[in-house]
């Protein structure tokens, strides 16, 4: 019976250094990281860099990794005082946009359907036919505040 606990116990007490060990050195370079951010920030050398960023570029000095260290480089190159360039962005022309056309009844080939997915379904077929040209009004089939269909399953409920 003494084994049963004591082999277990073994096991979770191993798990516990083992995992000690990343986590006392992730503490190190915190600990490494201010204080090398309170030297820069006292040497007036930190070039506008906040905490996050500066322990960012800190953790990948101190990782060792020869990969994402180069990575990090160009962007502190970056003049600080400076805002970053936004990309460019373009924006398609909104899509002209006329009355909705929804359909007067309920397609009778959904007759074998509840009348909850007779409406649906027939909103989404005019819904669809309507993509080509403008008769969707610029409404999508849903969107906040009522969107195609809330609009034409109110429509065709009566």
């Amino acid at each position: 019976m003494s084994i049963r606990i004591a082999a277990p116990a073994l096991a979770l007490a191993f798990a516990g250094f083992a995992l000690a060990g990343p986590a006392h050195a992730q503490a190190n370079v915190m600990k490494q990281c201010g204080e090398e951010y309170q030297a820069a920030k006292s040497a007036n050398t930190l070039g506008g860099k906040n905490w996050n960023d500066y322990l960012k570029d800190c953790r990948v000095r101190h990782s060792g990794d020869a990969a994402s260290a180069p990575a990090a480089q160009p962007a502190a190159a970056a003049n600080p005082l400076k805002p970053a360039a936004k990309a460019a962005t373009t924006t398609a022309p909104a899509a002209p946009t006329g009355p909705a056309v929804f359909p007067s009844k309920v397609d009778p080939k959904y007759s074998a359907e509840k009348p909850s997915k007779q409406r649906m379904k027939t909103c989404l077929d005019q819904y669809n036919a309507n993509k080509t040209g403008t008769g969707n009004g610029g409404l999508k089939w849903i969107q906040k505040g009522g969107g195609y269909y809330s609009e034409c399953n109110k429509r065709l409920k009566g």
